[in-house]
């Protein structure tokens, strides 16, 4: 990709989303001095809150160790205080959960809760009520945004089955085609070639099918 369209591709991404996108993925490669450096920038803006829902949903991809850990250096660099306990609604949670789930995974989203059962149905049960309702349904940050952090991260992460879901999701939930691949260009910046080369794959293959989909 030349420089040019390099450039295209971050503008798809507007300055604000550019720094959440960019600390999802930060946050995955466990680099401590890009992870300062990208809270320093994040700091001089008025974003708090959008910043703090991209550490606490990145638990549900790299658990408690890493969100806690980049929650304090949060806390470190910027000075921000931790502010109220937010509101707790369990009783929504699962059904906010499925209408979040359903919306991400669409036509996919009932052979998902089938494998994700025969797997275990705790983990089922988790993933709905836990990660799409507590977690992903919480204000602060849309799904859509929301959705384009998670692509980041996963490109980082190398997990390509739940990487090739989640540019379908964010796909289904509105983001355009070249914010999906600003926020995969993200992603490669720090992630290692094997991976870098999987996500190129998963993309092309999600654009050739939704390009036979609409034909």
């Amino acid at each position: 990709m030349n420089a040019s369209a390099s450039d295209a591709l971050e503008n798809s991404l507007r300055d604000s989303l550019d720094v959440l996108v960019r600390l999802s993925a930060v946050i995955a490669s466990r680099c401590d001095e890009e992870l300062e450096s990208v809270m320093r920038v994040a700091a001089e803006r008025d974003a708090t809150d959008a910043i703090e829902e991209v550490i606490l949903q990145s638990y549900l991809f790299l658990g408690y160790p890493i969100a806690l850990n980049a929650m304090a250096r949060w806390r470190a660099v910027s000075g921000a205080s931790a502010g109220e306990l937010a509101a707790v609604e369990r009783d929504t949670w699962l059904e906010c959960g499925e209408e979040v789930c359903r919306a991400v995974y669409r036509d996919q989203y009932a052979r998902l809760r089938a494998n994700v059962r025969h797997l275990h149905p705790d983990m089922d049960s988790w993933m709905v009520e836990e990660g799409y309702g507590k977690v992903l349904a919480r204000p602060g940050l849309s799904l859509q945004e929301r959705e384009l952090c998670i692509v980041a991260q996963l490109v980082v992460l190398d997990v390509p089955r739940q990487l090739y879901s989640h540019v379908r999701g964010a796909l289904n939930v509105g983001a355009t085609e070249s914010a999906v691949e600003a926020a995969l260009q993200v992603g490669l910046q720090h992630a290692e070639p094997g991976a870098c080369e999987r996500a190129r794959e998963i993309w092309e293959s999600v654009r050739v099918r939704k390009a036979e989909s609409c034909s």
